[in-house]
């Protein structure tokens, strides 16, 4: 058979992504931390784009109180010059540089929850940067590592008189610390790691077990214990000796440490011959006990979350508005923008006109990101009014395409919006997927979320009677009487999100 060749024209669709829509979805799943470095990387590759200075953010905000209805910037769309007076500046570029403004979604006027687009690309108060100076006396505070428990432990050896061989065992048994603050090594371990065959005088398990007492007084309290029983009794030693209930609860820790995990106070009661309000008391000493005492010392770095949305009621509607500290302010410098020159081919011109359109597109970028992020927030304070006025109990069911369809966008773009972006309300700061859940039907048809549900499951867990706490059947069981259908595996998955231990450790001596 002989393959002959030939030509051929075909017409076709295909949708191919330009690289000014790449940055806008990227942007767009960009958290806040993340935006602000992509901003100042286009600020120091750009020589377009500039942020204005101090002084001039001070009079434009000056003239904004006194002149509410200012002109507004010629690049704006007419969605944002009703309800904006923003501050992402571009200033006018020659008469042959005058393009036709791109088209962009405008958010309908009539929402339900009232939508402000006052100062939402405006940077932080002129205050704020005046107050760095003063804070830099913090900075050693602010930035210095966080203390580890070995850390810890080395600062207060080196305080404690020891000989070198005393050193010796005491740095084999700090390195047999984990970070609860327990030994994870037996003593004959570590006694094998510190024989030498060639040493005349090896160590003996004396010392290492004198100088483990030792250390056994640092701080944290019950450090370099063996186990949970050594390391309670090491605290209830270091407690004064007329703490009320120390004998009793030393004898309890001794002889039923394990009666007291199990919770089987009928037992612990007849055995200890306490009487009931005395155990009552002696429990309360222990429960002031640390199980971890490393975790004692905060280790972990704090996270700090820049909230993208604020939501506050204003006249009795729920009113929806950007951060006004999520991006600095940013703008197409003027000076640069004029120096472009009409037919004019040379090197320098067109890296100019290139410079200036990446400019454009950036800016436009932005203002895509923020508009998009204002329109899905405002969608879901609409649907879930409930949970800011009442609480978790009333969050209504919510899935990625019912916001899709509101703002009538894909699923994928609602995905970005909601991941890493967070919305501030007067009951705390919430990832924007926090109000997306599942549901569950209810007897009368309609139906129930599934955070709705874990409020409830905590709200009866936490009036229950300590002494009889409620099983997962019985919870299951009472949710029915409300309507609401749950099979018991479902309470323990939900019970277990929430990190409530089950029954028979909620179990309590009242």
């Amino acid at each position: 058979m002989v393959m002959k060749a030939s030509l051929q024209l075909k017409m076709g669709q295909s949708l191919t992504m330009t690289p000014q829509l790449q940055q806008a979805i990227r942007l767009l799943q960009l958290s806040t931390l993340d935006l602000q470095q992509e901003i100042q990387q286009a600020l120091d590759s750009n020589p377009m784009l500039e942020t204005p200075e101090e002084d001039e953010l001070e009079g434009r905000d000056s003239d904004r109180e006194s002149n509410s209805q200012q002109e507004e910037p010629d690049h704006l769309s007419a969605a944002e010059n009703d309800h904006a007076d923003t501050s992402w500046d571009e200033p006018e570029a020659p008469a042959d540089w005058s393009q036709e403004n791109d088209t962009q979604d405008t958010i309908p006027d009539d929402l339900p929850v009232d939508t402000a687009w006052d100062d939402i690309y405006q940077s932080a108060p002129a205050s704020a940067a005046r107050n760095d100076d003063d804070n830099d006396s913090d900075f050693e505070s602010r930035n210095h590592a966080a203390e580890t428990l070995r850390d810890h432990l080395e600062w207060q050896l080196n305080l404690t008189p020891l000989n070198d061989r005393d050193s010796a065992i005491a740095h084999a048994l700090m390195d047999a610390v984990d970070d609860r603050g327990y030994l994870t090594s037996s003593l004959d371990e570590i006694h094998s790691g510190l024989m030498d065959e060639a040493d005349e005088d090896p160590v003996e398990m004396d010392e290492v077990e004198a100088v483990l007492h030792r250390l056994q007084y640092f701080d944290p309290p019950g450090v370099f214990a063996r186990d949970l029983q050594e390391c309670l009794l090491i605290q209830l030693n270091q407690l004064p000796p007329d703490t009320p209930w120390l004998a009793q609860a030393r004898l309890v820790i001794t002889h039923y440490i394990g009666l007291l995990g199990n919770r089987d106070y009928a037992q612990l009661l007849r055995r200890s011959r306490l009487k009931e309000d005395q155990l009552r008391d002696v429990l309360t000493v222990i429960t002031s006990l640390n199980p971890h005492p490393g975790d004692s010392l905060d280790r972990a770095e704090p996270d700090y979350v820049i909230p993208d949305v604020i939501v506050r009621k204003h006249n009795g509607r729920w009113r929806v508005e950007l951060n006004p500290e999520i991006a600095p302010r940013i703008r197409v410098n003027a000076s640069y923008a004029s120096l472009i020159r009409r037919a004019d081919s040379s090197a320098d011109n067109t890296y100019l006109r290139d410079q200036l359109q990446e400019a454009k597109w950036f800016i436009k970028s932005l203002q895509s990101r923020n508009e998009t992020l204002l329109k899905v927030a405002t969608r879901i304070v609409e649907h879930q009014q409930g949970f800011l006025d009442q609480g978790e109990e009333a969050m209504k069911p919510l899935i990625l395409s019912d916001i899709a369809q509101a703002v009538e966008m894909h699923e994928s773009t609602i995905s970005r919006v909601t991941t890493q972006k967070y919305m501030h309300t007067p009951r705390g700061i919430f990832e924007l997927k926090y109000f997306f859940s599942s549901h569950v039907s209810t007897d009368e048809g309609g139906e129930c979320s599934s955070t709705a549900i874990r409020a409830m499951i905590k709200k009866l867990v936490a009036a229950e009677t300590p002494k009889k706490p409620l099983s997962d059947s019985k919870i299951a069981t009472m949710l029915g009487e409300q309507g609401i259908q749950v099979a018991r595996r479902t309470v323990a998955k939900y019970r277990e999100a929430m990190h409530i231990p089950p029954s028979n450790e909620r179990k309590r001596l009242v």
